[in-house]
């Protein structure tokens, strides 16, 4: 680790995984590289490997951030709400996914390989964001559905989250896949990531 206040530190991390995510906007995964998340810093490219050793422990901090980002919203369904019907429930968990994209494009890469190439601490760091999203989804059923056993809820997040990997290439295609499926003759409608999200969490509820 750097010297340097712990200050300093949170701000040289945040502004590589900020470079990340802009190069991400236009680039895919495999194609950007340290020095190109490095020209998009303030600093040199040999200063990222103080806080980054892989692109895919950038990549990983980029992902914690934004389950970090969900976890936001879904603290905000719990605390300021009453009571919730499950269609109520379904369309603000819908909501809060539908504004996190990035999210979903990270949830459709290789986990594997992103979770195998980075150090053990990042990776801990990482799990905690994603478990407090899990935990805050029990939070919300708990609160809000009181009929749903622990089997239930436990059965609902090993539905719910695994599907979360597949809405991001569900949902959002390019003209060149859109071309292939009509020239397959595979019959597919295309829905947005809140339909697809919604119309899941009913059927589980």
């Amino acid at each position: 680790m750097p010297k340097g206040s712990p200050e300093r530190t949170a701000a040289r991390k945040e502004e590589i995984i900020s470079a990340c995510e802009k190069l991400y906007q236009t680039m895919s995964f495999k194609d950007i590289t340290l020095k190109e998340i490095g020209s998009e810093t303030s600093f040199s490219r040999p200063t990222i490997y103080n806080y980054f050793q892989t692109k895919e422990e950038i990549f990983l901090a980029l992902y914690e951030r934004e389950y970090d980002r969900w976890n936001i919203e879904l603290t905000d369904i719990l605390e300021n709400n009453d009571t919730l019907t499950k269609e109520q429930i379904a369309e603000k968990i819908a909501s809060s996914i539908a504004n996190r994209q990035q999210l979903l494009k990270l949830l459709s890469m290789n986990n594997y390989d992103m979770e195998a190439n980075s150090r053990t601490e990042l990776l801990t760091s990482f799990k905690v964001a994603y478990g407090e999203s899990m935990k805050n989804v029990c939070r919300i059923l708990t609160k809000f559905c009181p009929e749903k056993t622990v089997q239930d809820i436990q059965d609902f997040i090993y539905v719910f989250f695994p599907f979360m990997f597949g809405i991001y290439p569900y949902t959002t295609v390019t003209d060149k896949q859109r071309d292939a499926m009509k020239q397959a003759n595979v019959d597919y409608v295309y829905q947005s990531i809140f339909e697809i999200t919604n119309n899941c969490l009913l059927k589980l509820l």
